[in-house]
């Protein structure tokens, strides 16, 4: 079966969204169920007219990778960069097929859309790409739409990231330069490759431009001046200074302005629209910031996850969207339709720790909320493109909170109301450590859930969305205070099953989680969990640092995972206490993992063997072939969540 033809197939995964310059097209990439993925251009500017993706598919049989760059053009088509170690090959994507620009080597590379000016020749640069290498020097290219090879704009002595344009015509760009420990946005001019201090607001500040109006010249920037990291806001070569408004400040919260409403005339920086994202915990939220308004006005929305990434013309404000019950698409939203009579502030949260998460924002549905059709949102807001079950309905989750070892912790939940006394539970584990379950579509999730099995998943501490401090503990101690928060929820649960007649919990981990999910069902006391499936599970971090390819082994470093915990407990080496496993145990794990080794798995079935397991029966291992590390989003997933819901509901390992 050809890409093309799976691609009749609706999406059910969408990830990497990018908009044209000019808003008038946004690109992404997509996935069937169980299909490749590929690159997908909605196009935006027909009046009245709802946005409708149209699958551009690779040539020939390819799948598209995860790490492909797409830049999203103003006539429909997609650029695309595919990454192949040092190589990078940039292809224009249209209906028609598509086009070799031409190929970099750079240690890495960086794709960013230009403005077109109307009017530009077919020649004209549609992106530009920041190339890095050993040598700490970034090389700027500008890649055309026609075919024509890149051309070389610049080579600047160090690192540069960021980039937001000053001008509408592509020609003036701020990066962001790494340099002796600090960021701050220059400006590059694209025609002499020059560059020009743009930000330096206090000495030692790392200072970064984060949003830009060419029109008003109003600049969103975030910077540690005030003495932690601030979003403020200023005028760009204006005397007056950069405020840092307390109500752009949300204790517990990630800011993320995304978008400056395209007005019809310019009118003072101060009184332009700007859309916010708020992300705390599991959910997100939208809000309404004005200069010179003095405070951030929620935006009635669905509850679920936006995309980061927006753009705000008179059609809307448009932005990915996603919730339990609906995979991702693009969401529009006319504000002025949607706001409240009053403007309703942004309510306080702790600024530390695990803030209680309950009901992160406002119209987070409670756990029995039935799945509408379409998502319940205000007048105004329209999802384009988002996939239905076909012939039945999405399963809906909320976010509760839950007891962990040190306090609270906020959990994803499937199941309604009565999820914790349901006949079958799972404890589904995320992976990372630095990663989190959030209000968004899930399809092994939605597959567990279709399969009768209540789910709840933890955001135990090392989760990242709350705060520094909750997301940093892990750091030279995994299988630590997250295992604590496990065994305290396992604890919490099983009891209370148990006197209602009910089976344990079952665990269910992914990567990391599958690594902490061995190791709670290794230290768990007898009858506090049923049975356990793990995927792509790694043994410990030192067997990581010693096994895996180059940039695990520099990300498990980063994150501290060579470090020995020390503490009553033991180590945490799943082969060391793996004979401790009692329950029946699914491990599952491709053979093409270029993330842990599938050597990993080999060695736990073997140490299980040697302990007087019998495979077939206390656990059974199996090996997906030709699947990498994300073989629950490859084209074969479907049957291994097949395996795997079978296999949590019966606790049968064959």
């Amino acid at each position: 079966m050809t890409l093309t033809t799976r691609t009749a197939a609706p999406a059910l995964r969408r990830v990497s969204f990018t908009f044209a310059a000019d808003g008038s097209h946004a690109a992404c990439l997509a996935a069937a169920d169980g299909g490749g993925w590929y690159a997908e251009s909605w196009r935006l500017d027909r009046p009245g007219a709802a946005p409708a993706p149209v699958p551009l598919p690779p040539a020939g049989r390819r799948s598209e990778s995860l790490q492909a760059q797409l830049v999203a053009l103003a006539d429909g088509r997609v650029l695309v960069c595919r990454h192949d170690g040092e190589l990078h090959r940039s292809a224009v994507l249209s209906p028609e097929g598509e086009q070799p620009v031409g190929t970099l080597r750079a240690a890495a590379l960086r794709l960013l859309p230009v403005p077109v000016p109307p009017g530009a020749g077919p020649g004209a640069p549609v992106a530009v790409a920041l190339a890095g290498d050993a040598r700490h020097v970034t090389t700027v290219w500008l890649v055309a739409g026609d075919g024509s090879a890149p051309r070389r704009a610049a080579e600047l002595a160090g690192l540069f990231g960021g980039g937001v344009w000053l001008d509408r015509q592509g020609r003036l760009l701020a990066l962001d330069r790494v340099a002796g420990g600090t960021v701050r946005s220059v400006a590059l001019d694209l025609a002499d490759g020059t560059v020009s201090p743009l930000l330096e607001i206090a000495e030692g500040s790392s200072d970064r431009l984060v949003l830009f109006d060419p029109d008003t010249r109003l600049a969103v920037v975030r910077s540690d001046a005030p003495g932690t990291d601030r979003l403020g806001w200023g005028v760009l070569g204006a005397e007056e200074p950069l405020r840092f408004p307390e109500c752009l400040h949300v204790p517990g919260a990630l800011v993320r302005p995304v978008a400056v409403e395209a007005a019809a005339s310019p009118g003072p920086a101060a009184e332009r629209r700007v859309a916010v994202q708020l992300d705390r915990g599991a959910g997100s939220a939208l809000a309404l910031w004005r200069p010179s308004g003095g405070g951030l006005e929620l935006l009635p929305a669905p509850a679920g996850r936006f995309g980061a990434v927006a753009h705000w013309s008179r059609a809307g404000l448009r932005i990915p969207y996603s919730a339990p019950d609906h995979p991702a698409a693009l969401a529009t939203l006319d504000v002025d339709a949607a706001r409240r009579p009053a403007a309703a502030p942004v309510p306080p949260r702790a600024p530390q720790g695990a803030p209680p998460p309950g009901t992160p924002f406002p119209g987070t549905p409670s756990p029995d909320t039935p799945s509408p059709d379409t998502p319940p949102g205000p007048p105004g807001w329209r999802l384009d493109g988002s996939a239905g079950p076909g012939g039945g309905r999405w399963h809906p989750a909320a976010a509760v909170e839950l007891c962990g070892a040190a306090g609270p912790m906020e959990a994803v939940v499937y199941g309604g109301a009565g999820w914790s006394t349901a006949r079958h539970l799972v404890v589904a584990l995320h992976g990372g450590p630095a990663d989190a379950w959030r209000l968004e579509f899930d399809p092994t999730l939605q597959r567990l859930a279709a399969e009768g099995l209540a789910v709840v998943a933890p955001n135990q501490r090392g989760s990242t969305g709350y705060g520094p401090e909750h997301a940093l503990c892990l750091h030279g101690a995994w299988g630590g205070p997250d295992l604590e928060d496990v065994l305290a929820l396992l604890a919490d649960l099983a009891p209370r099953r148990a006197a209602l007649g009910l089976e344990p919990p079952a665990l269910f981990g992914i990567s990391y989680g599958a690594f902490l999910a061995l190791l709670a069902a290794a230290h768990a006391p007898d009858g506090h969990v049923s049975r356990c499936a793990a995927v792509a599970p790694f043994l410990s971090g030192a067997r990581l640092l010693a096994e895996a390819a180059a940039p695990v082994r520099a990300l498990t470093a980063r994150l501290g995972g060579g470090a020995t915990v020390d503490d009553a407990r033991g180590p945490r080496d799943v082969l060391e206490v793996c004979h401790r496993i009692t329950a029946p145990l699914l491990v599952v794990h491709g053979d093409r993992d270029e993330v842990v080794p599938v050597a990993h798995s080999r060695a736990l079935r073997e140490r299980l063997l040697r302990a007087g397991r019998a495979e077939g029966s206390d656990f059974r291992c199996v090996e997906s072939a030709g699947a990498g590390h994300e073989l629950l989003a490859e084209e074969g997933a479907p049957v291994v969540r097949e395996l795997l819901a079978g296999f949590l509901r019966t606790g049968r390992p064959s």
